[in-house]
């Protein structure tokens, strides 16, 4: 089972805010079962908590996630839902890095371990998002 990380929860674990430690023990348990992987979009976003790109790698490095370029198909993706969302009157409050994050956690690989902003379940209504058990 692959994994993809959206920036809310490596910057959660990174700061250790409240709930850190749930969210490391429930990465520890996903990288268990297979691949942990970071877009290059959760991947920028995540940087900015960092002085150097090698600092940012050498801790996503110790929690065994992996690098996984966005392919077309989840590009794509991304931009069709991003489109149907503004047609539908959705605000400028998510913008594109979301839904491609999103995206491609949706093509690539088999959930997405993120702090649910509500757009996830209303436009991804079928990627099974990965949350720390209460």
């Amino acid at each position: 089972m692959r994994t993809a990380l959206d920036s809310s929860v490596l910057l959660l674990l990174s700061r250790k805010q409240p709930g850190w430690e749930a969210w490391r023990d429930s990465l520890q348990t996903a990288a268990s079962e297979g691949e942990l992987l970071i877009s290059p979009i959760a991947f920028a976003e995540f940087s900015i908590a960092y002085p150097d790109v090698e600092a940012a790698q050498a801790d996503l490095d110790l929690l065994h996630v992996f690098n996984d370029p966005i392919t077309p198909a989840a590009a794509y993706l991304a931009g069709q839902i991003f489109l149907r969302y503004r047609r539908h009157g959705g605000p400028r409050l998510n913008l594109i890095p979301d839904f491609l994050i999103a995206a491609h956690a949706s093509v690539q690989a088999d959930r997405l371990a993120a702090l649910d902003r509500g757009y996830l379940r209303t436009y991804f209504p079928t990627l099974p998002i990965l949350a720390p058990v209460a």
